[in-house]
This record gives C-alpha cells, sequence and structure tokens, in this order.
C-alpha cells in the first residue's frame, strides 16, 4: 500500500519523462561521486597517496565489477519477471480465442433460436475483447461494461439452451466451453493486474544511483566520465524496457490480438455453411 502512489506513476507516466528524470538523476549521483573523489584526494597526504595509488585503483576495479555485476544480476531478475508476464498475457490471448472458436462451432449444434441468440453473443463478445485489449486506461470503463453484460447474458443463453440438450452426451461438452469462455476473461483480467512489484522497482532505482555515484567515484578523467555517461545511458535504456514491457495498458511492448482477429474474421461466413449437409 506504501508504495502504490510510485506503482501508479510507473504505470501511466511517459517513458521519456522517466528516462529523463532517471539519466538525470544518475547523472547527479556521478557528480556526487566526483566531488567525493575530489575531496578525498585532496584529504589524503601525498607522501601516503603516491604509495598506495597502485593498490587502490586494483581495490576500486574490484569494486566496480562487484557493483555491476550485482546490479545486471537485479536487472536480469526484474527483466525476467516481467517478460514473464508478458508472455503469460500473451498466452492467454491464444487460450482465449481457442475457447471463444471452440464455443462457436459448438453452438452450430444447438437448435433454433438458441443458436442464433448464442452466435450473436459470441460474435459480439470477440468484437469486444478485441476493442477492450487495445483501449487506453481511460476508454476501457464502456468496454468493461459491456464485456461483463455479455458475459452475463452468455450464460443466461446457455441457461435457455440446457433445456433442448440436457439429455444429450453433447451437453457437457458444451458447458465446458462456455464455462472456458468465462474463466479466461477472469484469467486476462488477472493478468493485466499482475505486475512485478514495485518494491522491486524501488530497490532498482536505489541500486542504481549508488552505481551511478560509484562510477563517478572511481573513473577519473574526459574519457573515464564519458564511458561512465556511456554506460549510464545504456542502464536507462535497459530499466525503460522493462518498464514497458510490465505496462500492459500503455506500453508499447503488448501482447498482440492477432489470434483474436484472426477468429473474428472466421466469423465473417454465414452460419448456414454449416448446415449444406444436414
Amino acid at each position: 500500500m506504501a508504495w502504490d502512489p510510485f506503482h501508479a506513476w510507473i504505470s501511466s507516466a511517459p517513458l521519456l519523462f522517466i528516462g529523463v528524470l532517471l539519466f538525470g538523476a544518475m547523472c547527479l549521483a556521478a557528480a556526487i561521486g566526483v566531488l567525493l573523489n575530489r575531496w578525498h584526494a585532496r584529504e589524503t597526504a601525498r607522501s601516503a597517496a603516491a604509495e598506495g595509488a597502485e593498490k587502490g585503483e586494483g581495490q576500486e576495479g574490484y569494486i566496480v565489477s562487484a557493483v555491476l555485476g550485482l546490479l545486471a544480476l537485479l536487472m536480469g531478475f526484474t527483466f525476467s519477471l516481467a517478460v514473464d508476464r508478458f508472455e503469460t498475457r500473451r498466452h492467454l490471448v491464444l487460450e482465449e480465442a481457442n475457447a471463444i472458436g471452440t464455443t462457436y462451432l459448438r453452438a452450430q449444434l444447438l437448435p433454433e433460436p438458441h443458436r442464433a441468440r448464442m452466435t450473436d453473443i459470441l460474435v459480439r463478445y470477440t468484437d469486444n475483447r478485441i476493442l477492450l485489449a487495445e483501449a487506453g486506461p481511460e476508454k476501457m470503463s464502456p468496454f468493461l461494461a459491456t464485456n461483463d453484460v455479455l458475459i452475463t447474458d452468455m450464460w443466461a443463453a446457455t441457461a435457455s439452451a440446457f433445456d433442448a440438450i440436457k439429455t444429450l452426451d453433447f451437453s457437457s461438452a458444451y458447458l465446458d466451453s462456455v464455462n472456458a469462455v468465462i474463466d479466461l476473461d477472469a484469467s486476462r483480467k488477472t493478468a493485466r493486474a499482475a505486475r512485478v512489484p514495485a518494491e522491486v522497482f524501488v530497490v532498482l532505482f536505489i541500486y542504481l544511483f549508488v552505481t551511478a555515484g560509484v562510477l563517478g567515484y572511481v573513473l577519473k578523467g574526459k574519457r573515464g566520465r564519458m564511458s561512465a555517461v556511456f554506460l549510464l545511458g545504456l542502464l536507462t535504456l535497459s530499466l525503460l524496457l522493462i518498464i514497458d514491457v510490465d505496462r500492459p495498458l500503455v506500453g508499447g511492448v503488448t501482447e498482440g490480438q492477432a489470434p483474436m482477429k484472426l477468429l473474428r474474421a472466421s466469423f465473417s461466413q454465414p452460419t448456414t455453411t454449416y448446415d449444406r449437409w444436414r
């Protein structure tokens, strides 16, 4: 609860703004590291500095390697969390398309008027699911409301048709397919709400600032500082990619709706196509 505002900001703020803010904060941390290095150099006796320079540089190299190694581990862990959630969302799109398609085909075995009613509901439900998946956060409310109404209508139509098919073995298979569609609605909603915990991003941000400060303290000279700026830029891009993958509603990397669109295209043929050999 304490990190909810931070999580909301990460979820909705423009990536460019986050990137500029993060890069600027890391450059500030690096500048603080440079100032600390200069202060330490002034406080160190010149005679002691000449004696321990080589040893100090070796120790600093170990520290930089350790800090960057731990940072890479933490960023890899966070990226893995974000990609796992993205893959789950993408897989659920295919599962839902298959479930709706199966229910649509089984609905063609229903007697009228149940067949036409259920077919119409499934077509409208598919259209709404595509629009819902592609809508931004500020436009989702009407599509969510329509989605819930269609779910209710779908089960009402199933209950109405059950009296006509309850004596058939086919009835249980039909009920299972409708249940799968309803269950996947909840699964997709849950998957879109599942995000990398805000605490992970907080720790990652802190570690990035500490790393930037260590680089500013250790790397000396114009070449060293240019290398540090280049590395900070790469770290910023990496973190922006992680944030983008973790934002299913406004991110550029979102689960495609191709399976649902292909399914909707298959609905374009008239239902009488399935009656040609009856």
